[in-house]
């Protein structure tokens, strides 16, 4: 079922849900919008898909037109209750629970709209958990992709570091505001996250640990934060194998050259 502006209010006074400000929903309101972001996840028979936060099944209609098996997880129970009216003899599954709370190794593709608030923490989690999804693709706030894309300056942090070592990020388009109900006060992003295997899933982890205690202080040198981590004798060792300068801050450090740090540190 095509979710769009003519349709919306009707299903909403039908099934007398509303969207919910505690699960930040948005729901999405332009069918053709759904479909460019559907087009975005590559999919064939053998894939799993997971899609989260569905919500009236604004996306759902048209991840359902794309080769692979389908799960939608939610974590409010109305939007469950009306997916399973809709979609009721459809090849979906759907489950009612918080995607933090699920088993997330069968996937290997996954999309969704994100919530705003807890965008970084989710996204992180995901890349950590799924350990055999290939390809994400998600929605969230345009402002909040600097963080994950930059990999210099203000904006570059753990997330990025994280993102640059599992594979790539590229840019898609922007959802304009107006493109759900309610609208929010900003525009989205549509991106996807490809895991290409640069390195193994074990030492990038342990890459992005060390990431996040280099990244606490921002202010400070590296070599200062470093010290912290493992020692100043070893952290002047580092520096000099590696030729970084001592004055040199974390945001001036690619995540290639943070993965050597980490492998001097052992």
């Amino acid at each position: 079922m095509e979710i769009s502006k003519s349709n919306v209010f009707e299903l909403l006074n039908i099934t007398g849900a509303r969207p919910s400000k505690d699960f930040g929903q948005n729901f999405l309101i332009e069918p053709a919008i759904c479909n460019k972001i559907a087009d975005v996840l590559v999919t064939n028979e053998s894939d799993d898909v997971l899609e989260i936060g569905p919500g009236l099944g604004s996306l759902t209609h048209f991840l359902l037109q794309k080769p692979g098996k389908l799960t939608c997880v939610d974590v409010d129970a109305k939007m469950i209750s009306i997916l399973e009216t809709i979609y009721k003899v459809s090849k979906v599954n759907l489950v009612l629970n918080d995607v933090r709370k699920i088993d997330l190794e069968p996937y290997s593709k996954i999309i969704g709209n994100l919530p705003y608030n807890i965008t970084t923490e989710l996204i992180v989690f995901l890349l950590e958990k799924a350990t055999n999804c290939k390809q994400f693709v998600f929605m969230i706030q345009a402002e909040a992709l600097n963080r994950f894309v930059e990999l210099k300056g203000k904006d570059y942090g753990p997330a990025s570091v994280l993102i640059h070592l599992l594979g790539s990020i590229k840019k898609q388009f922007i959802v304009r505001a107006g493109s759900f109900y309610p609208a929010p006060k900003c525009n989205s992003v549509v991106f996807e996250i490809n895991v290409e295997d640069k390195y193994p899933r074990e030492l990038v982890l342990e890459v992005y640990k060390l990431a996040k205690k280099l990244f606490l202080n921002r202010r400070k040198t590296l070599m200062n934060n470093l010290s912290n981590a493992c020692g100043k004798e070893k952290a002047v060792e580092i520096f000099q194998k590696l030729g970084i300068p001592e004055t040199a801050r974390i945001e001036e450090i690619s995540p290639e050259n943070i993965l050597e740090i980490y492998k001097l540190t052992k």
